[in-house]
């Protein structure tokens, strides 16, 4: 079925009701205006509070993994409440449903992780104390500083940073892209990608369609970044070859170098001490071989660290 945009409504973006997810969606509005010449109430913001959002005391993993940041907006696309939706693409799972499709993503913001709380991960105190909710960074931290200890930081960047201010510990990580989009560009300082690999699709925004609303995805295509789209399409097939989980300490990105993309990957055991990563130049779109890299870092992995990629 074909669905057709009425001329006398707005374009209807779903999103999380959270400030960086609402910042992420206002751009995504934009775009869409800029792009087709509309006036600013062309396009209305839908937001939903995600079940992610409602439990802050879990790891994400524990209860029901990325799709608790997606399957409301889901439901909204469906059922025709909504015409697309705009996500984090390093929160969206790497099987989506079938019907359907993310239908662009805008141009990629700074990928890198931002240390909070000290001016380096060499400068953080002996015993030291990050808190963290992601798998990837607890493990590189851990690998970067054996006695570092992580404690749980879930919620937006304003409860993570009140936590943090709290003394509930001595730094935290945070997306730098998502601290830009809200303004708080002076909070911390990024981590060089030599030292931490970001997460898949770290930094990135999509725009989700229905497959078969073709006028919608057309419309919607027109702020595609074809660069960032290529890219972001490698790093989900190196966690599709992993099958990596919300469990899963995984990192991967890729870069445009001459037409090529250059994609770098690591997986790492939850405390650090196993770490296993590799590199390759592939050409865009070529999601099998991508695929096959994550492939090859399990083939090299002990059993325990392969048993973590392991549905």
């Amino acid at each position: 079925m074909t669905t057709i945009l009425p001329p006398a409504r707005p374009l209807r973006l779903g999103t999380r009701a959270s400030p960086l997810a609402m910042a992420q969606a206002r751009l995504a509005a934009q775009a869409l205006c800029a792009a087709h010449g509309w006036a600013p109430d062309r396009v209305e913001i839908v937001p939903v509070t995600a079940s992610g959002d409602k439990v802050l005391d879990r790891p994400l993993a524990e209860i029901g993994g990325k799709a608790l940041w997606t399957k409301e907006l889901d439901h909204w696309l469906h059922d025709g409440t909504i015409d697309a939706s705009v996500h984090s693409m390093k929160d969206v799972e790497t099987i989506r449903p079938e019907s359907l499709v993310i239908a662009a993503m805008l141009p990629r913001a700074d990928v890198r992780d931002t240390l909070v709380g000290a001016t380096s991960i060499d400068a953080l105190p002996h015993g030291g104390v990050v808190g963290t909710s992601s798998p990837r960074r607890a493990a590189q931290m851990r690998r970067l500083r054996p006695d570092i200890s992580i404690t749980l930081f879930r919620g937006n960047v304003a409860t993570r940073l009140g936590k943090l201010e709290a003394g509930e510990a001595d730094a935290t990580l945070l997306a730098t892209a998502g601290l830009e989009r809200l303004g708080q560009t002076a909070v911390g300082t990024p981590v060089p990608l030599s030292v931490m690999l970001p997460a898949p699709a770290q930094g990135a925004i999509g725009i989700e369609t229905m497959r078969d609303n073709q006028a919608v995805r057309a419309l919607v295509a027109a702020i595609d970044d074809a660069a960032t789209s290529d890219c972001v399409h490698a790093e989900r097939a190196v966690l599709a070859g992993l099958g990596g989980t919300c469990h899963s300490p995984i990192a991967a990105l890729a870069v445009l170098e001459n037409g090529r993309i250059l994609i770098r990957a690591e997986i790492l055991s939850p405390d650090g001490t196993e770490h296993i990563a590799d590199r390759r130049h592939i050409e865009p779109k070529d999601e099998p071989a991508a695929r096959a890299l994550g492939c090859e870092l399990l083939a090299a992995a002990s059993p325990a660290l392969r048993a973590l990629f392991t549905p």
